[in-house]
Formats: C-alpha cells, structure tokens, sequence
C-alpha cells in the first residue's frame, strides 16, 4: 500500500486562504466513515476546524454513508474530533488569537493504513489577492512559453 496515499484534497483552501502553516493530525472516525473515506466518497470543501474547550474539531467536512453500511451507519456532516497533542493545540491557540487567522483542512490522507487530515493555519485572502495570483501565474505561463519557443 502507498505511503500517504491522498483521499481527497481541499483545492479551493489554496484559492481562498494564504496559508501560514500546516499541521498533521489524526481523525476520530466510526468504521462506516473509514470505509467510506477508503472509497473516496469525501468532500472537505466547505469544511473548517475550530478549538473548542481545547480540543480540536473537523465541522462541516461531509463523508458520504457507506452504500453498504446497515442502520449503524454513521451521519455525513457530524463534528469529527481531531487528534493533536496539547502542546500543539496550544501554540494554534496562540496564533488563533490574531485577528484573521483560520484553521482549513487541506487534505485528506492514509498513512500506515490510518486516516490523517493536513489542518493550516491561514488568512483568508482579499479580492486584490486572487488578481494578483492570476497575474503572477500568467507571467509564469508566458515565460515558459517564451523558454519553449527559443
């Protein structure tokens, strides 16, 4: 089996936010959800973490039921708990306390047959931002093309 072979990914935390730093960190799960997330049936689009009571959690990350699950089968939007040692919840704290700062989710992944989610730190970005994304990755396009065509 791959090493961290990727679930799924959150491309639009990339367009969106300026990411300032990542975290790894293991997931509470129900077994329907990891074999739903084995299945890829997993969407962290619109889902963020929050710190509450010191602890961290995943909301509205969506994993689909299991189509073969029975009346066990767990609910697709439910709070998931994310498993982070104290000292880094902490230090997220700390840098929570400044105005504008977030915790994404960013990827979804196995790693020695356990689920781990990439959680960062990031400031949401400004409408002048994404412009100014899609100026610098045009430039880069026609610099390439310009190093193909000599």
């Amino acid at each position: 089996m791959e090493e961290n072979r990727p679930a799924t990914k959150n491309r639009k935390a990339f367009h969106n936010y300026q990411i300032i730093e990542s975290f790894e960190a293991g997931i509470a799960l129900q077994g329907t959800e990891v074999k739903s997330i084995r299945e890829g049936k997993v969407n962290l689009k619109e889902s963020f973490a929050r710190i509450i009571k010191g602890e961290v959690y995943l909301m509205n990350c969506h994993i689909s039921a299991y189509d073969y699950g029975n009346v066990n089968n767990h609910n697709p939007v439910r709070d998931r708990k994310l498993l982070l040692h104290k000292d880094e919840i902490n230090r997220l704290i700390g840098k929570m306390n400044k105005k504008g700062l977030t915790l994404v989710p960013l990827s979804m992944y196995f790693k020695r047959n356990r689920v781990k989610v990439e959680i960062a730190l990031a400031k949401g970005k400004r409408e002048y931002d994404h412009r100014e994304d899609i100026k610098k990755r045009d430039l880069q396009r026609e610099e390439r093309r310009y190093k193909i065509s000599m």
